[in-house]
């Protein structure tokens, strides 16, 4: 009975259920892990279950270490035999208990996404397949995403040439595999489930022997984990599962939040025990939060509480731009710091990665120390380092490191072996490679003629031109746009060119801020932001992370940065279906992290590829309640030109549209654009990323001075002339 001691009235009837199936509505802090934990002891301790009699599963290695610890310090046992841990490491187990029945060799070898990768592109060589056409990586995704959905080669539909080829390529891969006695991670499930699937008396021992099965994160399961999970079940198992659909977020990894309503019907769920007390947050906290997914459809419904007062009101803050945002965050933590907070229970959250870039740049300027949570500092990311080395070899063609970074990315086929030859005649010749490379005829001379040519056509331009023609021209941005069809890749691709585009805002910023604006400049100011203190586990540090990364932690203060409409929600949530629905799942997500104090704020305008762009508030501002906000911005002044954007000021902030320079204040009243600007209302356009487009408006002057222009693709937008590249058609 001590084990049932402070537990609230839901979490004592989740715990002490009798044996049948169940779902756990849990909400954020509402003591999931706890609930899970206990039941398994509850069950061992009153008899009616051994140690060895049920299966736990959990999404990380590291969720399945800790309630195995907590286990231990419940009970007098050792846990070291039961079955719990991830889906791929309980499929490893029983694939290796019946590696005969399964196919296997007994000493099959598992390969990471790295080695499953290389036997992807070993195969691809064999076959003569033109990695070019076909990209490996995306042969990869398409492989463990076919698999994912329970699917082999043969039941894949291919309607067009481009998917049957890579239908051939997974035939020919599962071939190679086998032939090899080796399996990739989608693998270890796929033919766990075959395995149990086929074989009847395997099926039935397991279902005999796992009266309970307990389930962590249901949420995130995908179509394939539930179908395992139904045939270990079977028809008289108890399926206990542990989730929140109000949290599911990771539809692109192919999470299915369907899964439990389908739980509840298959599995004859009588009652749904809802666990709304939250041991987090603040009242306001969570009254927000409540408001705000409560817009959300096919909700299985839930509304957090908690016993503790409402706390401080939700902090709002709009900035004049995107730096001035930065900014304030920097100066808000600095005195939070003096309040006696530690740096390490503090987050910024945002939506992209890319928006990390500004952020990183004010804290390391203001020497506060931080990490990156789940993820690489900026000028770390594979995508910023190949584009830097095409800079630093232009630059200095005597940077051998650069040239090997970039000499066949995008794929240009130069393999390895030529490479090899390359080192070698540097080495005999006493020269440089790009020295080496000249001399050497193919494909090889053909990069070193890029670089030439790259240098050539950027000599005279300024450093944020020279980044855009180098993006553009070394094909770095081609290569991941062709990526973007890929369902599979495409999340991260779409982060990558991001990231680029930011570069370019780098680049533009660094003129500004900076008397020494040459690329040499710009390419030390990059090393040095690279190479900055990265925070050690022990420091007292800031965490920097996207919203996807920051599920399941908690923090004192939070700052929810860059709602804007477009940036959080994200536009492509418009265009996907259920897309809005995660979206404010993520926002869900995002505001109760926080336990004692909430920022949220948004810019007027962002650099973005370099240019200035004006946005409205996030609409998720819009539905929290008013009486817990409590806006810090200061008064902007409204402008004569709201009018021209066609959407009204809201009660508490005017919309994006200021005028005004990049980096400087946005509150003076903009002046109608003089002659002397050299455009005019109703003059034709063109520009190199929207296309053509007809002027509808100007105003301000000098390098204040703007218009706007209707694009026949892109729309109304409004563009800096001072950085727009407009071209009269």
């Amino acid at each position: 009975m001590n084990l049932l001691q402070g537990l609230n009235a839901p979490q004592l009837q989740a715990v002490t259920l009798p044996h049948q199936s169940a779902l756990i509505l849990a909400g954020a802090g509402s003591g999931k892990t706890r609930v899970l934990t206990t039941r398994i002891a509850y069950l061992v301790s009153t008899g009616a279950v051994s140690p060895h009699g049920l299966l736990a599963v959990t999404f990380t290695n590291k969720a399945s270490k800790e309630m195995l610890t907590r286990l231990s310090a419940m009970l007098p046992i050792n846990t070291r035999g039961m079955w719990a841990g991830t889906f791929h490491g309980l499929c490893n187990r029983m694939l290796r208990a019946h590696f005969r029945e399964a196919n296997l060799p007994q000493t099959f070898q598992i390969l990471d996404s790295g080695d499953q990768l290389s036997a992807i592109k070993r195969l691809m060589k064999a076959m003569n397949v033109d990695d070019e056409k076909f990209i490996p990586r995306d042969v990869q995704n398409f492989i463990s995403g076919s698999k994912e959905q329970g699917l082999r080669a043969h039941e894949v539909e291919a309607y067009d040439p481009y998917t049957r080829k890579k239908v051939e390529i997974f035939a020919e891969y599962d071939a190679q595999c086998q032939r090899e006695g080796v399996v990739d991670f989608s693998e270890l499930l796929l033919r766990c489930y075959e395995l149990l699937s086929r074989n009847a008396s395997i099926r039935e021992h397991y279902q005999e022997r796992f009266k309970h099965i307990l389930v962590d994160e249901f949420q995130d399961t995908n179509k394939l984990q539930y179908q395992w999970l139904k045939l270990l079940a079977g028809s008289n198992n108890a399926l206990f599962a542990v989730g929140d659909d109000d949290q599911s977020i990771y539809a692109f990894r192919g999470a299915n939040v369907g899964n439990m309503q389908e739980l509840t019907r298959d599995f004859h769920v009588e009652a749904v025990i809802k666990l709304e007390q939250n041991y987090r947050s603040h009242g306001n906290i969570l009254d927000a939060a409540n408001a705000l997914i409560s817009n959300n459809r096919n909700r299985l419904g839930k509304n957090l509480w908690t016993s503790e007062n409402g706390g401080e009101p939700l902090r709002i803050y709009e900035a004049p731009t995107d730096v001035e945002e930065a900014k304030f965050i920097t100066e808000e933590i600095q005195q939070l710091k003096r309040e006696g907070i530690n740096l390490k229970e503090i987050a910024l959250l945002y939506r992209s990665n890319a928006q990390s870039r500004v952020l990183e740049h004010a804290l390391v300027s203001a020497g506060l120390s931080y990490r990156v949570y789940g993820g690489l500092r900026f000028f770390e990311r594979q995508e910023i380092k190949h584009a830097l080395a095409y800079l630093r070899l232009m630059e200095n063609t005597d940077d051998d490191n650069a040239l090997l970074r970039i000499i066949n990315f995008p794929t240009r086929g130069i393999g390895a072996r030529s490479i090899e030859q390359l080192q070698e005649s540097a080495k005999i010749n006493n020269t440089t490679l790009f020295d080496a490379a000249a001399r050497a005829g193919g494909k090889v001379s053909a990069f070193v003629a890029l670089i030439e040519a790259l240098r050539s056509a950027t000599r005279e331009l300024p450093l944020p031109e020279i980044m855009d023609h180098v993006l553009e021209h070394s094909g770095l941005l081609a290569n991941y746009t062709s990526e973007l069809t890929s369902p599979a890749k495409k999340r991260e691709a779409e982060e990558r060119l991001e990231n680029l585009n930011e570069l370019v805002t780098a680049a533009t910023l660094f003129v500004h801020e900076n008397e020494d604006d040459s690329l040499t400049s710009f390419l030390t100011h990059a090393s040095l932001e690279a190479g900055e203190h990265q925070a050690g586990d022990q420091d007292d540090a800031l965490h920097l992370m996207t919203v996807h990364a920051a599920k399941g932690l908690e923090f004192h203060t939070v700052f929810i940065t860059g709602l804007e409409e477009g940036l959080f929600p994200h536009q492509n949530s418009q265009r996907e279906d259920g897309g809005m629905d995660e979206e404010r799942r993520l926002m869900y997500v995002a505001i109760t992290r926080a336990r004692r104090r909430l920022y949220m704020s948004f810019a007027q305008s962002r650099m973005l590829h370099g240019q200035v762009s004006y946005g409205m508030a996030s609409s998720f501002l819009n539905e929290l309640p008013e009486n817990l906000l409590h806006w810090l911005s200061p008064k902007i002044a409204k402008r004569n030109s709201f009018a021209s954007f066609g959407y009204a000021a809201p009660n508490h902030a005017a919309p994006f549209s200021a005028g005004g320079s990049v980096i400087s204040s946005l509150a003076s009243v903009p002046r109608p654009a003089s002659s002397s600007s050299g455009w005019r209302s109703g003059q034709s356009v063109t520009h190199a990323k929207f296309g053509e487009g007809v002027i509808v408006n100007l105003e301000g002057n000098g390098a204040d001075a703007r218009v706007q222009v209707n694009f026949r693709r892109a729309g109304v937008k409004w563009l800096a002339l001072e950085y727009a590249k407009l071209t009269a058609i």
